[in-house]
């Protein structure tokens, strides 16, 4: 074990994916850990939410992953309640289903003759006349679609998980999660056919996912913890993060326990981290993590009395008019997420701001505006919905907007003067991964407590995204 953890606990603020990921691979070397979680339960947004019977998945949590660690440590936890499933996701646009990633022959085939010229058109006025620079979502979708599939299939959908319009989003989103398609060379397979021995690059097909949900895996770990001598505590919000010189020297709780530590892991959002400090930040920093902002999230979880509506995983709800953004077919991620296979699981999913009045309507009128919505989507009717829940989620997901890089390189710069405190995770690192990559920073920030050296930054968050094979 490395000197860093001789003066003290080793402390997880946190107990998401990669907090427990943390402490588990400490465990795994013999090393105790604290693991303190704000919330009544383990898993973050990776948490499994139970109502009467039936499971929901707080967004849809698929287990991919091209990281041999965390594919044996995934295997690990749950062996054989590690199910294999299929993926089926899909777009639903103006009463049609489209393929998901954007494939350009179908999307154009399904708009119709008319709107699929207009689209061509569009297409090649954008490549004669590409924008200069590509600082922003728009910017960048557009060169490489054209304005009128943008419109279409992006712009909408985007403005609508975050709140913002897509010129005040950073190309940085559209560079990690736009699979990087080419609307041309597609166009010239359709009219000129493949080369030789030229194959497309397809789409993963399957994905792992454990059997009662992910919070089965996270709740698993959280046991394993325990037995290997850890500690998981539940309730326990860190208020303040006492720092002396070089050192963070205690957390306090809220409700004021104050607990020493040696070394501090941490996944809470970096800007309440950055406020927490006392004694605090200069003005500039503190603005600087001000600034990091989040887009929240809530679910309203319907119980459908019909065996069969869609055989999706999930949908993007891009039609105009209805707020729900994406729906999950629960049943379609693990039959045992549902406990009739005659009825139906659903979550229907919003993104929202914490003080929009949407935040707080009661929940009644939630599940009453998810049924009508359905309706309106023609997916099922109001009248078969026989029961609901709804769960709200803070801080879900980290914003990529104009100057969030320079802000977060500001916070970065001070914190690294803490030398026993690490940030791992999405919201540690305000770094929009999934949730293999926020494990991956979570065992690298383990392994450097035993003595090894990583950058948890240097997580590859673009180039290790794709889910793509090539047949």
């Amino acid at each position: 074990m490395s000197d860093r953890t001789q003066s003290g606990p080793i402390v997880m603020i946190g107990a998401g994916p990669a907090g427990l990921t943390a402490a588990y691979e400490l465990s795994r070397n013999g090393v105790p850990s604290l693991v303190l979680e704000q919330d009544g339960t383990v898993g973050g947004i990776a948490r499994t939410v139970r109502h009467n019977g039936f499971r929901f998945d707080l967004g849809g949590h698929r287990f991919f992953t091209k990281v041999p660690l965390v594919e044996r440590m995934w295997e690990e936890i749950l062996g054989e309640d590690f199910l294999t499933r299929p993926r089926l996701s899909r777009i639903f646009y103006d009463g049609h289903f489209f393929n998901y990633p954007i494939q350009p022959v179908n999307a154009l085939s399904g708009l119709g003759p008319r709107a699929a010229v207009g689209v061509v058109a569009s297409y090649f006025l954008a490549r004669l006349n590409p924008l200069p620079v590509e600082e922003t979502f728009e910017q960048w979708v557009t060169n490489r679609f054209g304005k009128r599939l943008f419109n279409i299939f992006f712009k909408s959908y985007t403005e609508k998980v975050w709140g913002i319009s897509t010129k005040d989003l950073s190309s940085d989103w559209a560079a990690q999660r736009i699979r990087n398609l080419s609307l041309g060379r597609a166009l010239k397979h359709a009219i000129l056919g493949r080369r030789r021995g030229e194959v497309p690059t397809s789409l993963i097909e399957k994905f792992r996912y454990p059997r009662l949900g992910p919070g089965q895996m996270w709740e698993r770990c959280r046991d394993l913890v325990a037995e290997r001598g850890g500690e998981v505590r539940l309730d326990a919000a860190v208020a303040r993060v006492r720092w002396v010189d070089r050192r963070a020297v205690a957390v306090v709780l809220r409700g004021g326990e104050e607990v020493p530590v040696g070394e501090i892991i941490s996944s809470m959002p970096v800007r309440d981290l950055i406020a927490a400090m006392d004694p605090p930040p200069p003005e500039e920093v503190l603005a600087a993590a001000r600034s990091l902002r989040h887009r929240d999230f809530l679910m309203v979880g319907l119980i459908i009395e019909r065996q069969h509506l869609f055989p999706d995983n999930w949908i993007y709800v891009h039609t105009p008019g209805v707020r729900v953004g994406r729906i999950q077919n629960f049943k379609n991620w693990s039959p045992d997420m549902v406990p009739d296979s005659k009825r139906t699981g659903l979550g229907m999913e919003y993104f929202v701001w914490k003080d929009d009045e949407m935040w707080t309507e009661s929940d009644d009128a939630l599940i009453a505006l998810a049924a009508r919505e359905g309706e309106t989507l023609k997916l099922f009717n109001a009248r078969e919905v026989s029961d609901g829940s709804v769960v709200r989620v803070p801080d879900a997901y980290p914003i990529y907007d104009p100057g969030y890089r320079e802000n977060l390189a500001l916070v970065r710069q001070w914190l690294s003067r803490l030398e026993n405190v690490q940030l791992v995770g999405r919201n540690g690192q305000h770094r929009y991964n999934n949730q293999d990559h926020s494990m991956l920073t979570a065992c690298y920030a383990a392994r450097n407590l035993l003595g090894e050296t990583h950058d948890v930054w240097d997580v590859n968050v673009d180039a290790e995204y794709l889910e793509e094979r090539r047949p």
